[in-house]
């Protein structure tokens, strides 16, 4: 007779879903079930234990004291046993591990850099997700996630990977010299996942350049199109510059005056349950390495 006396797995499983996205919505998305589904097996749930697990508000949930005693045990519970399952499973080829990022660092920066990694590490698969919303280390979606921002992400571990600083930058054929310059060339910008006060845009360098603001002209969804848009001429674009670091380096974009702007530092970050995980260890270590070779400009 075992000693376990567990509530339903199903209802466990659906509990630590909404519990990490804080959203029926997405916990059914993510175990192909219906919302109503997954409150009905969290009211079974809370009826089996005799408390309430949720504050559902009208537009999200919120984990209540009895909830958040719950959660953390369990979520690493199911790690441990996705990766029990791993473990047993034959393996016929390379292992797959996914790596989770923004598309414009995967485009700028990764993707020049994989072949190096195919080459040395032949028995790992390393997938890209690219994404500017972070994907749910703890969902199994990804195993690794390079992330721009202030660094604090709790429940997984992480390494600044590279600091990031802004700058106008061009191709050489504007003859862009000087910041009077800019009167003549369209400015480039494009749109941020996220904002707050210190979010380097162009009107932020103004105030660093002690210069009034000039209008943009072009004005992209994504950053990954303002940097090509500046290597084909057709404006003056500020850039994260370790995004630009093989353009610059290679003569397609050139960086004609300051100010520069601090911006977040990219992060590697990863699942506190993977962390002895030893291919996951020597995708952290390849990453590290590269991003060591970056130029450190004063």
């Amino acid at each position: 007779m075992s000693s376990r006396a567990l509530p339903p797995l199903t209802a466990l499983r659906a509990f630590e879903a909404a519990a990490r996205h804080l959203s029926f919505k997405h916990a059914a998305a993510e175990l192909s079930l219906t919302p109503t589904a997954i409150s009905h097996q969290i009211r079974q749930l809370e009826d089996h234990l005799g408390v309430r697990l949720f504050v559902r508000g009208t537009r999200r949930v919120d984990l209540t004291p009895a909830g958040q005693t719950l959660f953390p045990p369990l979520r690493d519970g199911f790690d441990a046993m996705a990766r029990a399952v791993q473990t047993v499973r034959p393996t016929t080829g390379p292992r797959t591990l996914v790596l989770s990022t923004t598309m414009a660092f995967a485009s700028q920066w990764l993707l020049p850099r994989l072949a190096r990694f195919a080459s040395a590490h032949a028995d790992i698969a390393l997938h890209l997700h690219t994404s500017d919303e972070p994907v749910d280390l703890h969902g199994g979606a990804a195993q690794l996630a390079i992330r721009y921002g202030r660094g604090s992400y709790p429940g997984l571990k992480g390494v600044p990977l590279l600091p990031s600083r802004f700058a106008p930058v061009c191709a050489p054929a504007l003859h862009v010299r000087d910041i009077e310059d800019l009167t003549r060339v369209p400015l480039i910008g494009f749109e941020w996942y996220r904002r707050d006060a210190t979010t380097p845009d162009w009107p932020l360098w103004f105030e660093r350049a002690g210069r009034a603001p000039l209008p943009r002209q072009l004005h992209f969804s994504d950053e990954v199109h303002a940097i090509q848009a500046a290597i084909a001429g057709q404006g003056v674009a500020l850039i994260n510059l370790a995004l630009a670091a093989d353009a610059l380096r290679s003569g397609m974009l050139r960086q004609p005056f300051g100010p520069e702007v601090a911006g977040h530092a990219f992060h590697l970050v990863w699942p506190e349950a993977l962390d002895a995980d030893p291919d996951v260890a020597r995708v952290r270590a390849w990453l590290l390495d590269e991003a060591a070779t970056m130029p450190r400009e004063s």
